[in-house]
């Protein structure tokens, strides 16, 4: 060592330093995380961008209520309603926008959705009446909603097979971080401009949206699954004969049931059982986000890379989902909020980006669009069977209540999801 000249010395001295090496394994960290988005088409991309931009300008949604409450001046009951067909319009929306993507295909669909629902959002405002708007919602959300299904083909024509999950959870990325801009922008244009203004913004985006798209996208048609994507029993001749899909959706329905939670029961839960402020409700909100975004494209890459099964992940994510509402039994200490929604958020990541894409791989060719309708409609059944059914509960028999029969509802799906990989071990090998 000390043979050694002064310089190669000085190095050897500075290597082990902390801040160099702390600086090289943050390099090597991000540098493993960026790796996780390549691979994607160039449409892909531009369907990620579009997504992100109509999400953000999806300012309407998060202020609704709270419009037909305090400008309108509606009753609690007629804004109920109002929600109610709101939530019945996304369902029809879903189902005719799988069964037309089939028909003429997912492009003209969602050129069709996003440009009109624009120029509905326009128009909307100018309706002030109960029994208008509730034939305005119903009408605007079918249209608005025909682009979920529409949109999750086209993920499966644009993406590749091996890196398909990813490409849905690219694009929940976005959606997130839309919907994390959008809310706080919105707040200012009420400060600014009043609640129409964010009705203006909300058309202005889903048109600006889907003129990028179709300027910068071409029309593909859809391709076939290919490889392990498709389960051989995907063969059925009809959606409507296909159980295994009916036990995966009513999975998707109550795991989706019960995560909607975060947005109605639990916030109020939050105040009146620990006396949480919006801004600390809100930091349990940015803490899910932050998560999601860091953690779940690579966890999604290693269970992608190494094939893992996608029932077993929905099996492990059910499982989480389920114990979020079993430690809130437990509400003598504020941490259990904290290691809820934790639960809670690795749940979301196990489940929805593999839930999609067993949804799509399940769909024989030609019949994506109405697996896909049909799947997006168990979200919409589930929004909104989640708010009524969690209040009416706390209503009646209180929260504690209504952790148990959400955290029942979570283990009843995952019992479905044991049953479903025995049924798909069967279908593999030819058991019927």
């Amino acid at each position: 060592m000390d043979g050694l000249p002064f310089k190669k010395r000085f190095l050897r001295t500075l290597q082990p330093l902390p801040f160099y090496t702390k600086n090289k394994m943050f390099s090597a960290a991000f540098n493993r995380y960026i790796n996780n988005f390549k691979g994607f088409s160039r449409e892909i991309w531009i369907l990620t961008i579009i997504t992100f931009i109509n999400r953000a300008g999806t300012m309407v949604l998060p202020f609704l209520s709270k419009y037909l409450k305090e400008d309108l001046n509606f009753t609690y009951s007629q804004v109920g309603w109002i929600m109610v067909c709101f939530g019945l319009g996304s369902m029809l929306g879903s189902w005719l926008g799988g069964k037309l993507s089939d028909k003429i295909g997912f492009y003209k669909i969602m050129v069709f959705s996003l440009f009109s629902s624009g120029l509905l959002f326009f128009t909307i405002q100018f309706i002030t009446s109960f029994t208008g708007l509730c034939f305005a919602m119903f009408a605007i959300m079918t249209i608005a909603d025909m682009f979920r299904p529409a949109m999750f083909v086209s993920l499966g024509t644009y993406a590749k097979p091996e890196n398909r999950a990813r490409a849905f959870t690219l694009v929940r990325l976005a959606v997130n971080l839309g919907f994390a801009a959008g809310p706080a922008l919105g707040g200012l244009i009420i400060m600014g401009v009043g609640y129409q203004g964010l009705f203006w913004v909300d058309g202005s985006s889903c048109i600006i949206s889907i003129l990028i798209f179709a300027m910068l996208v071409k029309e593909k048609k859809k391709t076939a699954i290919h490889g392990n994507e498709q389960h051989q029993g995907a063969v059925v001749t009809s959606v409507f004969k296909d159980r295994i899909f009916w036990i995966f959706l009513f999975v998707s329905f109550a795991t989706a049931m019960i995560f909607f939670q975060i947005f109605t029961t639990l916030p109020l839960y939050h105040n009146e059982m620990y006396g949480l402020t919006e801004f600390q409700t809100g930091l349990l909100m940015t803490m899910n986000g932050l998560l999601i975004f860091f953690l779940e494209m690579p966890l999604v890459s290693i269970f992608e890379r190494n094939s893992v099964n996608k029932i077993k992940l929905i099996f492990w994510g059910s499982l989480m989902m389920t114990f979020s509402f079993v430690v809130l039994l437990m509400n003598a200490w504020v941490g259990v909020l904290v290691i809820s929604m934790i639960l809670m958020t690795f749940g979301e990541i196990f489940i929805f980006p593999f839930s999609n894409s067993f949804a799509l791989s399940r769909a024989p060719k030609g019949h994506e669009g109405r697996y896909m309708g049909f799947f997006t409609m168990s979200f919409s059944l589930a929004h909104i069977g989640s708010s009524k059914v969690g209040m009416e509960i706390i209503a009646r028999f209180g929260y504690q209540n209504n952790w148990i029969f959400m955290g029942s509802l979570g283990a009843f799906a995952v019992l479905c999801c044991i049953y479903l990989q025995k049924l798909l071990r069967g279908e593999a090998s030819g058991i019927k």
